[in-house]
This record gives C-alpha cells, sequence and structure tokens, in this order.
C-alpha cells in the first residue's frame, strides 16, 4: 500500500537520494546548495509544494508542483517534479502521487492540472497516457544565459 501527504523534516536525506535521481535521470547538474535551497523552498510553505509516497514507511517517491495564473483558463498546476525509486516502480506510487496533486489542484479551485517529460520517457507515459491527456505540444527553451 502506497501513503502520500507532506515531506516532512525527517524526509530530507530520502529525498535528497529521491531529487538526486530525478535530475540525474534528467542529466541535468544541480550543485548541493541547490538541493538545500529546494528542500528550504518546499518546507517553507509558499508557493512551492512537495509531496512524497511512502511504501512500508519508506519514501519511494516525490511530487513538486506550484500553482500560476494564467490569461485564459484561471490558475493551472503544473507538476514540476515526479519522480519514484526504480525498485519501487510499478507499484502505484507515481500514480497516487498523481492523483494527490491532482486532489490539491481541485482543492484550490485550479482549471488545469499539467506536466511535461521526455519524449523518450516511455516508461512515465505509459502511465502518462493512462491517466491523463497528451494534447499534442512540444516544449522549447530559449537559452537566457
Amino acid at each position: 500500500m502506497i501513503d502520500t501527504g507532506s515531506l516532512r523534516n525527517e524526509d530530507r536525506a530520502a529525498w535528497e537520494v529521491l531529487a538526486r535521481g530525478y535530475k540525474a535521470f534528467y542529466r541535468t547538474e544541480v550543485p548541493d546548495e541547490g538541493y538545500e535551497e529546494t528542500w528550504r523552498q518546499l518546507r517553507s510553505g509558499t508557493e512551492f509544494h512537495g509531496i512524497g509516497a511512502w511504501s512500508d514507511g519508506k519514501l519511494v517517491g516525490i511530487a513538486h508542483y506550484l500553482f500560476h495564473a494564467t490569461f485564459w483558463t484561471g490558475n493551472s498546476c503544473y507538476l514540476q517534479d515526479l519522480f519514484v525509486d526504480e525498485a519501487a516502480r510499478g507499484q502505484g506510487a507515481a500514480r497516487t502521487l498523481i492523483e494527490e496533486v491532482a486532489r490539491a489542484s481541485r482543492e484550490r479551485g485550479a482549471s488545469r492540472l499539467y506536466w511535461t517529460t521526455q519524449e523518450s520517457n516511455t516508461t512515465a507515459r505509459a502511465l502518462y497516457d493512462k491517466v491523463a491527456v497528451h494534447k499534442g505540444f512540444l516544449r522549447y527553451d530559449y537559452p537566457l544565459s
């Protein structure tokens, strides 16, 4: 059984292992202080939200999300990060995390919950195709530095 809820102070070390796994999957380097800053933001109770998924008391998955205004549809929820430990995949943690973010989105009155993933992330996309609708959009990143 998977339990979900807000990240707690005692989850700090396990959260960082999962966060580093997520960043490694996407080949994104983050300095150590970046993890400390992100943890601080997640625990500050501001616009950044972090939840966890536990199996037998062990943190096996994380999700980070935020709400933002949009021009045409009211507030939206962006599920920025979703990661489940490889050993725990296929047990429902990712789906449960998505459902928990959807619940929070409904409570907040958001009109949309969305996320992005790499086209080649076939494992995650198999789940996403079951729980959401792919509307065909592609993402482009304009270099600012």
